[in-house]
């Protein structure tokens, strides 16, 4: 690995986090496109990757979790059964599915389709909740369940979580914030406990490289997450579910 890999994996992971195309699937499938082998240096990376993707969310939304106790409330909730799952399936998900482009393809395909059906024929509610404190703790956890099928590469946790709130009812600006909060807790959680396991055996070289990836994630994401509020106030998810189909495909045919 070099800095100028770093930066395009940092790049990818900014752009995508928060968008429903999952952000490990881009990174694993970028990783073996660039020729990357998926040692446990280059998992480790893409998962702490991540958390500079998560601080543009903090610094964005550090009132509503430190004085709306309703909205952090809400945000615990929801993150209750993604930390006992992702306790759970820890090694299972790192030893085995982030190996498999396969499962990250298919992923991507079906989580696609059922992002196109479902958005053709979703239509939002007047009644739907109109803030993110409005949410009700059993939606925060159910909410916080589908987030949990995003331990599969290529599911992607801003669908699921997504998904998950439209079919509950809320409103399209209220679930995508949602999101952005319960990825805090989330992908803080799966940082720490990663680094806690693995950081031992990394050198001062790839420690370098974990830093400037975080940091080229976070200024990436800032722009990311303001696109996808603008994109919102319009459309619907369509796009992302052609997107992700057609990558799908494209992809199958590049691997074979």
């Amino acid at each position: 690995m070099d800095f100028f890999i770093v930066v395009i994996l940092g790049v990818i992971e900014g752009i995508t986090e928060f968008l429903p195309i999952s952000s490990t699937g881009h990174l694993i499938l970028t990783a073996k496109i660039l020729g990357l082998v998926q040692n446990d240096f280059i998992k480790s990376f893409e998962i702490a990757i991540q958390l500079g993707a998560i601080l543009s969310v903090v610094v964005l939304y550090w009132r509503s979790l430190l004085i709306d106790r309703k909205v952090l409330s809400r945000v615990l909730a929801g993150f209750i059964p993604t930390a006992v799952l992702g306790l759970i399936f820890y090694k299972f998900v790192k030893n085995y599915l982030l190996n498999s482009e396969k499962i990250i393809l298919a992923a991507l395909f079906v989580g696609g389709v059922i992002l196109i059906v479902f958005e053709l024929f979703h239509r939002e509610k007047d009644q739907a909740s109109q803030e993110v404190a409005d949410i009700s703790y059993k939606q925060a956890f159910i909410i916080g369940v589908c987030q949990s099928l995003a331990m599969i590469p290529g599911v992607s946790r801003s669908l699921a979580t997504i998904l998950g709130g439209l079919a509950l009812g809320l409103r399209r600006k209220v679930i995508v914030q949602f999101s952005f909060l319960l990825a805090i807790p989330t992908m803080l959680s799966a940082t720490a406990y990663d680094l806690a396991k693995s950081a031992g055996h990394f050198t001062s070289g790839q420690f370098y490289y974990l830093s400037a990836g975080f940091m080229v994630s976070f200024i990436v994401a800032l722009m990311s997450i303001r696109f996808l509020l603008k994109f919102i106030e319009r459309h619907n998810f369509i796009v992302f579910g052609v997107y992700r189909v057609l990558l799908a495909l494209s992809l199958t045919v590049v691997f074979r």
